[in-house]
């Protein structure tokens, strides 16, 4: 019976295989890596000359796998299907930085830079999300955008899709198990943790919200949605219909409906985040 250290390491050995065997994604005017609050890693995503939106980006991986170049080539195509300058975040995983530090170190970023949005898939979606929400409370700027793919937003794993949809579907929920003990370890932190559970979410940025039928972070995805909207905040909310967890990584390559569900997001990337600027 593998561990969870043995899984978290699995993962990642498993991620950086992946990365090798996926295509570059678009060449762009430049990309850079840059240094950041606390010495993080940084890489700058610019499609072509000229001033343009910044859009920071924060990646999924469960908060224990991933990083810069996983989330490349998604971050080459959101920088030129949206037109605008994504700066990348290699915030720090658990189990070795358990939380807050991945959320100090997304807030740290997002206060440094201002950026027109910030963006998340997965456990990135969670990190965007509370750092908007700490952003908020401290009453420092905030973006104008907040984009939610697939987000994670409720760290007690107690919302109905777990169990529906956490066997076959590519994410399972013994696996959200490991990741949540890593990154919160004493469960009785996690509901203070949450976005979800957050006792007021008005004030904070428009957002896009994107879930997929088949994950099991769906309800909690759609309930954010709801909520926040209840709050008082811009939503754009769907469900994307026959797509599971983590679409928005490389599924295009071999998934037509992934593929148009891709290009529905950015469309509305886009769109929001030049709104605003």
């Amino acid at each position: 019976m593998p561990t969870p250290a043995d899984l978290v390491a699995r993962l990642r050995a498993t991620a950086r295989e992946r990365r090798a065997t996926r295509p570059r994604g678009p060449e762009l005017a430049s990309v850079e890596d840059l240094s950041g609050p606390g010495g993080l890693a940084l890489r700058r995503y610019r499609p072509a000359a000229g001033h343009r939106p910044l859009l920071v980006f924060l990646h999924g991986g469960g908060f224990v796998f991933c990083n810069l170049d996983t989330h490349d080539r998604t971050c080459r195509r959101i920088a030129l299907a949206c037109d605008v300058d994504v700066l990348a975040v290699d915030y720090r995983l658990a189990p070795e930085h358990p939380h807050p530090a991945a959320v100090v170190d997304a807030t740290a970023v997002l206060r440094r830079v201002r950026p027109a949005a910030v963006a998340g898939d997965s456990a990135g979606g969670f990190l965007a999300a509370a750092a908007c929400l700490a952003l908020r409370d401290e009453g420092g700027p905030l973006p104008a955008v907040q984009a939610l793919i697939c987000p994670n937003t409720d760290l007690t794993l107690t919302q109905p899709s777990i169990a529906e949809k956490g066997t076959g579907h590519g994410l399972d929920a013994d696996a959200l198990t490991v990741f949540v003990e890593a990154f919160v370890p004493d469960p009785a932190d996690r509901p203070a943790a949450s976005p979800l559970h957050a006792e007021d979410l008005s004030g904070l940025p428009a957002a896009l919200v994107v879930t997929a039928e088949h994950d099991p972070l769906r309800d909690e995805g759609d309930a954010y949605a709801r909520r926040l909207a209840e709050a008082g905040v811009p939503v754009r909310h769907r469900c994307e219909p026959g797509l599971e967890h983590g679409f928005i990584q490389g599924m295009d390559l071999t998934d037509p409906t992934a593929a148009a569900a891709h290009e529905r997001v950015f469309a509305d990337l886009r769109d929001l985040v030049h709104a605003t600027a």
